[in-house]
């Protein structure tokens, strides 16, 4: 770059430029772009906020995010610096530490600028076209699209200001090499997000400059008890002695207009905008879904604190624009929604959201809604269904995440402290919901039965008492603190309500899968046995519709082998929540003055139970699901494998490693006769899954192939296959459990002497068997034998 020579102003800002007043004045001269930074605004903090506003197939969708950040721009010598800010480590300002933290902790340069010219106020004129032609690969699209920029085919489209913004939009073409851009790995496909092999990318990249408050929100401090998204840092300053993580909740900005009034206005609304791709008939339903959550200010103090709008016809709107939150409709065979949000890192306080809505959440709604619903609505048994039922679906989809969009996480814990019998009552249905709260995963009450003649509307989940209070927790004023920590005491007195009130609490902290009450996909698992029971009854109605549902006169059978597929896995969904009571803890979030321990293990009695019911429903054959008028429709064959994939996934998670680990550690604690230890776990499964051996009887394939299944998974806990050099990578992506060793365990020796009965009594039943069942039982003999001595040949 040459040195920086600036000249007089009249010689950059010439006669052909347009330009327009902002937070920036934006100076556009044919393609170049220049902006004019007022020294008000040089070491300010600005948020930068990075999305795809077109792309080309392939390669995700327009209006998907790609970054945030903090920047701040900075005047040295006639150059100006574009610094990269990170508040991941901070200390209180005065401090010693704080100077440490500072000089560990420099911000990195990005960008750099000669200045262009001097204005009448001492503002800075740089030109930043190449910023945006060729942008660095902290403001570039990532991975999204491959290869490098081709700078012929590249062009800034506008740049348009505003009074606490800037955006900016650029066509940008990236040319791979024939290697895939240089022999750049391709991206996994997450979410329709995915890289392509075109020899070239052409998309259009937005990003909008946000001025950040000079004053930043009063921070609310984080309590594991209430489930909200948050901003993390290490705070360095001396204290307790000890290096601390702390941790500000994400909420929005909300003031009362009037601080005197229990219920007030705020001073400034939140506001969703709904994208204009959206379908005109879907709009009135994605503006309820905004709205629904008024409820839920109402009970933190504001009235009309949300509301939702349509688009604005004016050629400056952009759903990109940092300043907006928007309902983002995606073009997408994605079945799937998602509630990102953006946030000031200094306090916590929610500045946008950009709510992703795939297309084809729609095909998702159908399915889930026929194998959770059909039993009792009527509607759900004709498909495409109504609009009107689909838009209450779109409706209940949506407003799950605009709650992640106000700050909440989903917890999947309060919904287990409603009795399954009080799901089956009109009337507490009305007043409590199925589920506490719309974060949890309880989508459609199938616990519900035909008999019990709910009202439909009482199928589907709304704001419910966990939602109310929550929003309470983290957006009601407490004027009388002035500081994060001087609000402590009232947060914590709010937070002891869950004592009293089980179902207003959140799921627990590092509970690592073992609490039976935080189940995805369930309702009623307060009681999984009782609800799972009712959920099968009405699969086994359901099955009746299947058919008569998806077939078309004009069309092939894609929609009944799709769902079939779905009430197929619900009903492994549900018995999977079974096995999950089995080498469990109750739990309850608890901070330090709080009575008792917060891991409770799930009594013998309950864990047997559970065992007991799966034998029965899980691990028999389940004929209901064998309808051959559906299944010679989608395949010639096949049946053996879908029960036995089913079967199998609910039998792999009864026999989880950190399931009998768990076992084990538990009995030890209650004493002889009071707990449930592995070697009697696996004896109870084996009695129910190899109950043909007792007399003799034939062995059919279906049962053939899970008792197969189970020789199997005990053969690869104590013959465990080599490491898998991706499990790191995919752990990554997916739930976080503590390593456990099993060769700690009690595992290793309950899996051999198990194996060792199994195969005395198959030894014991040959004799009264021939045929298949006998060859099935002779091949069952030689996988244990190879498994006990360690060693297998090719099968």
């Amino acid at each position: 770059m040459p040195k920086p020579n600036p000249k007089p102003y009249g010689q950059v800002v010439t006669s052909e430029a347009v330009s327009r007043p902002g937070m920036f004045t934006v100076h556009r001269i044919g393609p170049k772009v220049l902006f004019e930074i007022p020294r008000s605004q040089l070491d300010k903090d600005e948020l930068l906020v990075v999305e795809i506003a077109k792309t080309v197939l392939g390669s995700g969708y327009g209006g998907q995010a790609v970054s945030n950040g903090v920047y701040r721009w900075q005047l040295r010598d006639d150059r100006v610096y574009l610094r990269a800010v990170s508040y991941e480590a901070m200390a209180d300002e005065g401090t010693p530490e704080y100077r440490a933290v500072e000089a560990a902790n420099t911000p990195p340069i990005v960008a750099d600028f000669n200045v262009e010219t001097y204005g009448a106020d001492s503002s800075v004129v740089v030109d930043v076209t190449k910023l945006f032609t060729e942008p660095p690969a902290e403001l570039g699209p990532g991975r999204r699209s491959p290869g490098n920029v081709d700078a012929g085919r590249s062009w800034i489209e506008r740049a348009t200001p505003f009074p606490d913004n800037v955006n900016v939009y650029s066509t940008l073409t990236f040319a791979q090499s024939p290697s895939r851009g240089g022999g750049a790995p391709a991206a996994p496909a997450r979410f329709g997000v995915s890289q392509n092999d075109n020899p070239s990318n052409t998309i259009v990249m937005s990003w909008s400059w946000h001025r950040l408050p000079d004053v930043p929100m009063q921070a609310r401090l984080c309590d594991d008890r209430v489930g909200y998204f948050s901003v993390r840092f290490t705070d360095y300053t001396d204290d307790d002695q000890q290096v601390k993580e702390k941790c500000f909740i994400s909420r929005y900005r909300l003031e009362k207009k009037d601080p005197n009034a229990a219920v007030s206005d705020p001073v400034k609304q939140i506001v969703y905008y709904i994208d204009p791709a959206t379908p005109k008939k879907w709009v009135p339903w994605m503006k309820k879904a905004i709205e629904d959550w008024q409820p839920a200010f109402e009970a933190a103090g504001f009235s009309n604190a949300i509301v939702a709008r349509e688009a604005p016809d004016d050629p400056d709107w952009s759903p990109e624009d940092a300043r907006y939150s928007v309902v983002r409709w995606l073009p997408s065979t994605v079945e799937n929604a998602s509630g990102p949000h953006v946030s000031d890192p200094r306090s916590g306080e929610i500045l946008s959201a950009h709510i992703q809505f795939y297309q084809n959440v729609q095909r998702l709604q159908l399915t889930w809604y026929f194998t959770q619903a059909a039993a009792n609505d009527p509607r759900a048994r004709v498909f495409p269904f109504s609009d009107d039922l689909m838009g209450r679906l779109l409706e209940y989809v949506l407003a799950h995440e605009v709650g992640h969009t106000l700050g909440f996480q989903h917890n999947m814990k309060a919904s287990a402290w409603y009795p399954v019998d009080s799901l089956r009552n009109e009337s507490f249905l009305r007043r409590m919901g199925h589920t506490p709260t719309l974060m949890d995963y309880s989508r459609f009450n199938y616990v519900v039965q035909p008999d019990d003649h709910i009202p439909v509307e009482l199928l589907t989940p709304g704001i419910g008492p966990y939602d109310k209070w929550a929003t309470m927790w983290g957006y009601k004023p407490i004027p009388q603190a002035s500081s994060a920590e001087a609000e402590r005491p009232v947060l914590d007195e709010w937070a002891r309500e869950q004592d009293t009130k089980p179902w207003l609490r959140f799921s627990t902290s590092g509970s690592a899968g073992s609490d039976p009450g935080e189940e995805t996909e369930a309702v009623g698992d307060q009681d999984a046995v009782k609800a799972t029971g009712f959920g099968i009854a009405n699969l086994k109605r359901e099955m009746q519709w299947v058919l008569s549902a998806t077939q078309k006169p004009t069309e092939g059978w894609d929609d009944l082998d799709n769902l079939y597929g779905r009430v197929v896995g619900q009903w492994r969904t549900e018995l999977t929540h079974v096995t999950n009571v089995v080498g469990a803890a109750d739990s309850q979030e608890k901070y330090g003055s709080q009575e008792g321990v917060r891991f409770t293990p799930v009594t013998r009695a309950r864990q047997k139970a559970a065992v007991a019911f799966l034998k029965e429903n899980a691990f028999t054959t389940p004929t209901f699901l064998l309808d051959e008028g559906i299944l010679r429709r989608i395949e010639p064959t096949g049946s053996v494998q879908r029960i036995s994939s089913a079967q199998s996934g609910i039998l792999s998670s009864l026999l989880r490693d950190d399931r009998l680990m768990r076992m084990g550690e538990y009995a030890q604690e209650t004493g002889s006769g009071n707990g449930y230890t592995p070697l009697e776990l696996l004896a109870d499964v084996r009695a129910g899954l190899f109950s043909e051996l007792a007399g003799g009887r034939p062995i059919d394939v279906y049962r053939r192939a899970l008792q197969r299944a189970y020789v199997d998974m005990l053969d690869t806990k104590i013959n465990p296959p080599p490491p898998d050099p991706n499990a790191a990578a995919r752990r990554a992506f997916g739930p976080q459990r503590p390593e456990l060793d099993p060769k700690l365990s009690d595992i290793h020796a309950s899996v051999r002497a198990d194996l060792k009965a199994l195969n005395a009594q198959i030894g014991a039943a040959l004799p009264r068997t021939s045929g298949m069942t006998r060859a099935h039982l002779d091949d069952l003999r030689h996988r244990i034998s190879e498994a006990l001595e360690g060693h297998k040949t090719s099968r």
